[in-house]
């Protein structure tokens, strides 16, 4: 085991995050437009999760039909299921937040509650003892909130980024708990089920959860709308279920469990940059000096973090045969045998 750890590649692990939070950070402007289009928040969760469980469903199945293990649930013990279970409810509660909070609030300001998560899964895993916050790690931390609060902060004050709504924050910060917790369980909380799996049942869940509110808050007609509407509609559905949903959410946990809770956090600072570019292109939120500035700073924490040291090794869920994880080039004289599951990338 140790091996395979030293192999893994902590730059790959790193990209991994980073293209999570550039597929996350289109939810803001992907979710206004469906709003437009009549959907309510709700409505937008239960598909949006809906598609993605089925993506990384089928991506099981063929996963299973390479020779993969499948976990199923009562394999697992007491706190595997309770972690799992936390993990797909905070992954519900997460979107709820973050989507109801898209539907009252300006994304910048969003994007700045949201992200309060990293500085507390840092401080989380201080006081768990599971990665210290050394000197790199605080500087990096550092840089990065100060970047995020200024690529949310510093748009011109004739921009629409001005105007808060207190709900609307409320639900924002109520994502960043869920976001936090959701971070520390997955780190190590339910390591026998593989990521793929462990995002359908997640993505399940939520989905679960928000057509069962979907349904109580505007009947049926809630969910099946998008059926009787445009096209247009439907394929904004089918593309965040896929590209902004299954996608991101299996990388990022493959991220964690790579390369740890708060290097991953940190690296995800990079979603605020990505959501404010695209809402300056699409909503008319414009990107100011300040902004662009800020921008700058997350970009150098993220390469600072990057720099830094590990402060554990990469956990390798014990569902997942070492041989996957393997590069191409391995030493030589030493055998490798099949990849049969590819759930960390």
């Amino acid at each position: 085991m140790a091996r395979v750890q030293a192999r893994r590649s902590p730059l790959l692990g790193s990209l991994t995050v980073v293209l999570a939070a550039s597929l996350f950070g289109m939810l803001g402007v992907l979710s206004r437009r469906v709003y437009e289009l009549g959907l309510d928040p709700f409505g937008f969760v239960a598909w949006r999760a809906g598609i993605g469980a089925i993506a990384t469903a089928a991506f099981v199945a063929w996963g299973v039909r390479r020779g993969a293990r499948l976990v199923g649930w009562r394999s697992l013990d007491g706190r595997g299921r309770a972690s799992l279970g936390v993990a797909a409810v905070m992954g519900a509660t997460l979107n709820l937040g973050m989507f109801l909070a898209f539907e009252r609030t300006p994304v910048a300001i969003v994007l700045l509650c949201f992200y309060l998560y990293p500085a507390l899964v840092a401080g989380a895993s201080a006081v768990l003892g599971w990665e210290p916050l050394d000197r790199p790690r605080v500087v990096a931390l550092g840089i990065a909130l100060g970047g995020m609060l200024a690529v949310v902060l510093g748009a011109p004050e004739t921009g629409p980024a001005g105007r808060l709504d207190a709900l609307g924050v409320a639900f924002a910060l109520s994502a960043a708990v869920s976001q936090s917790v959701f971070v520390l369980v997955s780190r190590r909380g339910y390591r026998t089920v593989p990521t793929d799996q462990a995002m359908t049942t997640i993505l399940a869940i939520s989905a679960a959860i928000a057509a069962g509110l979907a349904i109580a808050v505007g009947g049926p007609a809630a969910l099946t709308m998008p059926l009787s509407e445009p096209p247009s509609l439907l394929l904004l559905l089918l593309f965040g279920g896929i590209f902004a949903a299954a996608i991101p959410s299996f990388l990022f946990l493959a991220g964690i469990r790579w390369i740890g809770p708060v290097r991953a956090g940190i690296l995800m600072l990079l979603e605020p940059l990505v959501g404010v570019l695209l809402a300056a292109a699409f909503l008319a939120e414009e990107v100011g000096p300040v902004q662009a500035v800020g921008g700058a700073a997350i970009l150098a924490a993220a390469v600072i973090i990057q720099r830094a040291h590990p402060a554990e090794p990469a956990v390798v869920p014990a569902a997942e045969p070492e041989s996957a994880i393997e590069p191409e080039s391995a030493i030589e004289g030493e055998p490798r045998g099949p990849a049969r599951d590819a759930s960390i990338p």
